[in-house]
């Protein structure tokens, strides 16, 4: 007999282990939010504007890269922007790649140095109000260094909502979380493990730097289970070059 044509036990697994794995049904799969291609798929919304009025060309696609740019504006006058994927998630894993790069438009609050945010379970873009900043949501804050103070990315802040930590309510604005500082126009690589309104967990260069739960809106106390996603423009330059997810909805719902 000719042994080089026997297969070995482990291998014998090995071989169905694939077959199986090839031949059954497979879960959820990451799926692109940013096509790096073009904006198809987002709506904007300035504050002062209507709706999809990209102002000032702010939000564009440069190199295949998701870019908030203000080489347009002489001056930043409060009109805060974001840009919003037009379909609302519950049960989800959001990964997103972004840098910081150039310099703060002249007149941007000195808060808004090397500053972005994705504000999740948020409103859609077509029912915020023609001159409100901020939509009612949660913010994973996106934050780059100075080149010399700590400055943690990835904290929470609560624009009309409320967290819980522990089980006790947090009233406060913004919390920080504990990453790293990323100074420089680096990549940085974080996650938003977000599930219903139940757990959240953001996640920075594979690293868990913050958990809460119950997010809910700050007047009613109405929980927020699901809702839109947003990226903004509050007047430093940003780029992104990934934002994709995992949608576990129908693992929960």
């Amino acid at each position: 007999m000719d042994k080089t044509k026997l297969l070995t036990i482990p291998a014998l697994i090995a071989v169905c282990v694939l077959m199986f794995s090839c031949t059954t049904e497979t879960g959820p799969e990451w799926r692109p939010l940013f096509n790096g291609e073009n904006l198809d798929g987002w709506d904007i919304k300035f504050s002062g504007y209507e709706l999809n009025h990209n102002f000032n060309n702010s939000f564009r696609v440069e190199d295949g890269l998701l870019t908030v740019s203000f080489d347009e504006w002489d001056t930043f006058n409060g009109e805060f922007g974001h840009i919003f994927y037009d379909e609302p998630f519950s049960h989800y894993k959001l990964r997103v790649e972004y840098r910081f790069v150039g310099e703060q438009v002249n007149g941007g609050p000195a808060w808004a140095y090397r500053n972005n945010g994705i504000m999740f379970h948020s409103q859609s873009a077509a029912s915020m109000e023609l001159d409100q900043d901020f939509p009612a949501s949660v913010e994973a804050q996106l934050l780059g260094g100075d080149g010399e103070n700590e400055r943690p990315t990835m904290n929470v802040c609560t624009p009309e909502t409320h967290i819980m930590i522990d089980g006790q309510l947090r009233r406060e604005h913004c919390i920080n979380s504990t990453s790293e500082t990323f100074h420089g126009d680096r990549w940085v690589t974080v996650e938003l493990h977000v599930y219903g309104d139940s757990l959240i967990h953001h996640i920075v260069e594979q690293d868990t730097v913050f958990t809460y739960h119950n997010p809910q809106l700050s007047d009613t106390g109405e929980p927020l289970t699901r809702g839109y996603i947003a990226l903004q423009a509050e007047s430093h330059p940003t780029q992104f070059r990934k934002v994709e997810i995992l949608d576990l909805s129908d693992q929960y719902e």
